[in-house]
């Protein structure tokens, strides 16, 4: 059923356009685009052609079907980093570090990578570090098995078999059906670990933070020296990581009630 928009306006339109396109779980064309939002079909054109002109959207590749340009990536990224080093987000951030120990980091997925968007460290550090605006693969991190996880089973099958699945230590998993099946563990489990599998000597969870909708936003990790911490004792870490991503999940939608608009570098 059509689901109109709720004013006429063009910049009204072409939000619910690339709204509609990125709910999908697939390309979608311009006539299903006009159905599903009751635009004409002249309307709808334009508008997709503009948001393509500027990269928001692009066809998806041999197709004239559309899906989430490069650049809509890249901005929503920066957006949702902007949204979690607001003071209040920051400081749920930092009472984990605290409670655990550990630098906690938040990381969302852009153009196929784990980007890092915030981090707090709380002492001086002795393993693998992830600041913000660095980047780190999708098959041997926990975030990249969360966003792998929770895609739909064929999309999952589909971008397991796109990637290219590096070889970082002895412990990296590089069968795309052993990574297809530690998935599907990960997908029952609800949050990831990893096992000295990016770098040799750190392991590591994360566990998602959601929209109301329950939409995977980002994930919140932690990467430490199994020196200091074992795999099987990455385990204790999961309930504080769960609750203070609970919290970013209350309050990521929400604007700050101090209305400093502070910001944290």
């Amino acid at each position: 059923m059509a689901e109109p928009a709720k004013t006429d306006g063009p910049l009204d339109r072409a939000f619910a356009i690339v709204g509609h396109i990125a709910s999908q779980t697939k390309a979608v064309s311009v006539a299903e685009i006009a159905q599903a939002l009751a635009l004409p079909l002249p309307t709808a054109h334009r508008l997709i052609g503009n948001l393509e002109e500027r990269g928001l959207l692009q066809k998806a590749l041999g197709t004239k079907r559309y899906v989430v340009g490069n650049q809509l990536v890249t901005l929503s990224a920066k957006v949702i980093g902007a949204a979690f080093r607001t003071a209040r987000r920051h400081a749920v951030l930092r009472a984990v570090a605290g409670e655990i120990g550990e630098q906690c980091e938040i990381g969302v997925v852009r153009d196929n990578v784990v980007t890092y968007v915030d981090s707090v460290r709380v002492s001086q550090p002795q393993g693998l570090q992830f600041n913000p605006g660095e980047a780190a693969p999708l098959h041997c991190t926990s975030t990249g098995k969360i966003y792998m996880s929770r895609l739909p089973e064929k999309a999952r099958e589909k971008l397991c078999n796109a990637l290219a699945l590096t070889k970082y230590t002895d412990n990296t998993v590089v069968d795309r059906d052993r990574l297809m099946q530690v998935l599907a563990e990960t997908r029952q489990r609800g949050w990831a670990k990893t096992n000295e599998e990016f770098v040799k000597g750190v392991v590591g969870c994360a566990v998602p933070i959601v929209s109301p909708d329950r939409d995977l936003i980002a994930c919140l990790g932690v990467s430490v020296p199994v020196a200091r911490v074992s795999f099987a004792e990455l385990d204790h870490f999961i309930a504080p990581l769960q609750k203070a991503a609970a919290l970013l999940s209350e309050t990521i939608l929400q604007a700050d009630d101090d209305h400093k608009g502070d910001r944290v570098e």
